[in-house]
Order: structure tokens, then sequence, then C-alpha cells
């Protein structure tokens, strides 16, 4: 008869390696992006119930890293414009879990151009209306151009088409009709767009785990 001791042993280091796997800490990297799930009421509300996340998490926000003299700073689109905040700010609109994603080797001479541009960005009003190309930014769309600058202007995440119906209807959720309304412009059904969830899924991003200080 064998002895179980020698396996059980093997399982005890098995479960302390992956333990501190898990446990790691991530040490941020300019270009890393961070996606967020805000409590924003009803409309970040309306946003989950329609987008998927990595991993089936639900993101209404995100940001990208930027580090300055060894100090990580977020640049959002969010409020009144495009800026840069700290990250203890960027953190504190937020007590769900913060997921880092990290572009995949082959795309990491892109990061340089994409903070350029985004840097540039500084000051661009914050896109209340969520049309693409309308010279304004949301989170996303800051996002989705920056990369799209830094490669050579062709697309490096994807476009698809906006909906802020309820989930096999054909209504629109009241507080994105509502929100509109208030906007005086009409819901941007199918129009273009992208957000952070589907960023977030992109084969060209690698998923680091939970960001934690």
């Amino acid at each position: 008869m064998i002895s179980s001791k020698p396996y059980n042993f093997l399982f005890f280091l098995m479960f302390i390696t992956l333990g501190s796997f898990a446990q790691q800490k991530i040490h941020l990297k300019s270009g890393d992006l961070i996606f967020q799930d805000l409590d924003c009421g009803p409309l970040c509300d309306a946003i989950n119930a329609v987008t998927q996340g990595y991993g089936g998490n639900k993101f209404s926000h995100m940001g990208m890293v930027y580090l300055r003299n060894d100090t990580a700073y977020i640049i959002e689109a969010s409020g009144k414009d495009v800026h840069m905040s700290t990250l203890e700010a960027f953190l504190g609109k937020s007590k769900h879990p913060h997921y880092v994603g990290r572009l995949k080797k082959t795309y990491k001479s892109l990061i340089r151009r994409a903070l350029t541009y985004s840097i540039h960005q500084f000051g661009v009003p914050y896109d209340d209306q969520y049309l693409y190309d309308n010279g304004k930014y949301y989170c996303s769309e800051l996002i989705y151009d920056a990369f799209k600058y830094a490669n050579n202007d062709h697309p490096f995440f994807e476009l698809l088409p906006m909906t802020y119906k309820q989930p096999g209807s054909d209504t629109y959720f009241p507080a994105w009709k509502a929100y509109f309304d208030q906007l005086g412009v009409p819901v941007p059904e199918g129009k273009p767009g992208c957000n952070p969830g589907g960023i977030s899924l992109s084969p060209k991003l690698d998923i680091l785990g939970v960001y934690s200080n």
C-alpha cells in the first residue's frame, strides 16, 4: 500500500502556490487599462444590463494608467471633460473590484502614442450624447480613439451598434429615454460606439486580475 502522505504534501504545495499567485500584487504600468463598476444609479444599471465584461463582470467606466515620476495617475473622460486623476481618486469612485487589463506584448509599442494622444485631449468636453466622432469623449471612446491614433489611424478596439433598449424588448430603458429627452436629442439607438465591458473582452488584452493598493 502506498502512503497518502506524499500526495497530501503535494496538494498542500499546490494550494500554497496557487494562493500566492492569486494574491500577487499588480504593479501598474503606463498604458494599463482599469475597468470600474460605478454605482451611478439607473443609468449605470441600464449600461450593466446590456453589456458584458471580462469574467461576467459589469463595467460602466474605465481609464488608462499614466506613470509620472513613479506615481500612477489615471487618464479618464468623466464629469465635465477629459482629465487626469490621482489613482486614489479614481479607485475611490467605486467599492467594487477594479480589474486591470494590459496590452499583449505584440501591441506594447502603441502605448506611448496612445498616451500622447490622450494627454492632448485634456479639456475636451465629456460626450454626454454618447455619439462617436462628435468632438467630445466618453470614457471608452477616448481609449478607442487613442489606440486607433497609435495604430496609424486603423481601428484597434472594436465599435459595435449601441443599444439603449431593455433586453428582449423594443422599449427604451426609462432612465435613458428621460436622459436624452432632457438633452433634447434623439436616443442614438444603433449608432456605432464602444463600452468598457466590450473593451475588457478584447483578445488584445491580458486581464491581470483585481487591483488592490
